[in-house]
Formats: C-alpha cells, sequence, structure tokens
C-alpha cells in the first residue's frame, strides 16, 4: 500500500510540475523568423568536449544566437554555462565560438556558474541586471527554461533548436525523456526560491 500511495504521489506531483513549468512558458516561444527583438540572447550552456570545443546541441544553439544577433533581433549575447573547474569551461568555449564566427568580443558576455537551468536564468537577473531576454537552448529544454526566466522576473521569449533532432536520435530521446524530472526539480527550485550556487556583485 505505501508503495503504491509513493507511485501515486510521485506521478501526481511529476504531472503537476510539468503542467506548471509549462504554463510559465505558454505563449512565449517562437520560431526563428517569429521572435520578437529583445536586448539580450541567453545561450544555455551544455556539452563541450575536451579540447574545448562545442558539442553538436551547443553548436546548434549558438549558431541561432549567431543568427540573432546578424538579423539584429538581440543586440548582444550572454553565454551561461559550467565552469567550476578550470580544465572544463563551457562559457569560454561559447565566447569563442561566437566571436571566432564575427561576433563582436564586446557583445559577448560569459556567466561562469551557470550551473544549471535556474542559476542561467537567476544570475541572469540578479548579476548581469536582464530584464527581457531570448532564451536559446534545444527545443525539449525550452519550456523549462523559459519558464524559468520568466517566473525569476526576466520578461522572456524562447527559441528551440530542432537541427540535431535527426543527427542523434537517441540523446535527444533520452534528454526529452529527462525533461519530467528536471520539470520538478525546476519546481522544487521554484517554490523554495533557492540561491543560486554562486552570486557574486551584479
Amino acid at each position: 500500500l505505501g508503495a503504491v500511495v509513493g507511485a501515486v504521489l510521485l506521478g501526481g506531483g511529476t504531472v503537476a510540475s510539468v503542467v506548471w513549468i509549462h504554463g510559465g512558458a505558454q505563449g512565449h516561444i517562437y520560431d526563428e523568423a517569429g521572435i520578437p527583438q529583445a536586448p539580450v540572447a541567453l545561450v544555455l550552456g551544455t556539452k563541450v568536449d575536451a579540447h574545448g570545443r562545442p558539442s553538436p546541441f551547443l553548436t546548434a544553439r549558438l549558431e541561432i544566437a549567431r543568427r540573432l544577433f546578424e538579423a539584429g533581433k538581440v543586440r548582444a549575447i550572454l553565454v551561461s554555462g559550467d565552469n567550476m573547474n578550470a580544465d572544463y569551461n563551457e562559457p569560454g568555449a561559447m565566447g569563442r565560438w561566437l566571436v571566432d564566427r564575427g561576433v563582436p568580443a564586446r557583445k559577448v558576455v560569459l556567466d561562469r556558474a551557470g550551473f544549471d537551468t535556474y542559476d542561467s536564468c537567476a544570475r541572469a537577473k540578479r548579476i548581469f541586471g536582464v530584464e527581457r531576454a531570448t532564451v536559446v537552448t534545444q527545443s525539449f529544454h525550452l519550456p523549462r527554461a523559459v519558464a524559468l526566466c520568466r517566473r525569476l522576473g526576466i520578461d522572456a521569449n524562447g527559441v528551440g533548436d530542432e537541427t540535431v533532432r535527426q543527427q542523434h536520435t537517441q540523446r535527444w530521446r533520452v534528454s526529452s525523456t529527462r525533461e519530467y524530472g528536471a520539470c520538478v526539480k525546476a519546481a522544487l527550485d521554484l517554490l523554495s526560491g533557492r540561491d543560486p550556487v554562486r552570486l557574486g556583485p551584479p
């Protein structure tokens, strides 16, 4: 009986979290052509390889941000990712990729403590002073990212990448499935109002 009750509570909590989180992004997800202008593109980090090269998933996010900048849809790009260890630097790799492809270095800002999506959104607001932004990530991740930013005080819209779906089907499927658990964590983070792992001066 205890196991059944636990399973029901877990399932109900997961469904409620997914609905709540996705509801926060309703009406704020666009395709690239239709996205409204914003001062900043917030690009969320993911894996880079041992040589500091962005993974295909991260490269696709960066390419969208580059095109948005080139089209005048954003005026600056905030890249947020994990740099907890000296030998692993997502934001550094993201910044280099953008600058190497023509985005002026002064228009690229690095957040080195975006250890998860909640931290990236909270720090964008509290450390970097972002009030309005276009969030860029893969489409399966986008509702959670946009909802977190919006519930943390950023007027956020989002653009999602779908280009890596065909070439990396297995990873896409696994990552999409993980979003259910990630929505539960996001809801708990919001309800607790926790601080990011690292804060610092504005």
